[in-house]
């Protein structure tokens, strides 16, 4: 369920960023599902860049660090572990 939240609120931020509303103008206008060697596409209402949901930075970007940081697996395994289980998603 919490996941499910987070998501939501990436869709709205990811309406507000203006570099994720252009991507997705741009979608629509080609009538493709990705753009630029598909390094940018729709899935499920989310936009993902290189097939990951892309993040707008601010609070919702820190909080989804945060929320890696804080779990079993990712706290105390340093750095580059968390930013590596980060990255498999967003």
């Amino acid at each position: 369920m919490e996941e499910d939240d987070l998501r939501e609120r990436i869709r709205k931020a990811q309406e507000k960023d203006k570099r994720v509303v252009k991507v997705v103008e741009e979608l629509k206008k080609s009538g493709i599902k990705s753009i630029k060697d598909e390094e940018w596409s729709v899935e499920d209402r989310l936009v993902l860049k290189k097939e990951r949901i892309y993040v707008p930075e601010g609070a919702l970007r820190a909080e989804v660090i945060q929320r890696h940081h804080d779990t079993a697996v990712g706290e105390h395994r340093g750095r580059w572990k968390m930013t590596e289980l980060i990255g498999r998603n967003y």
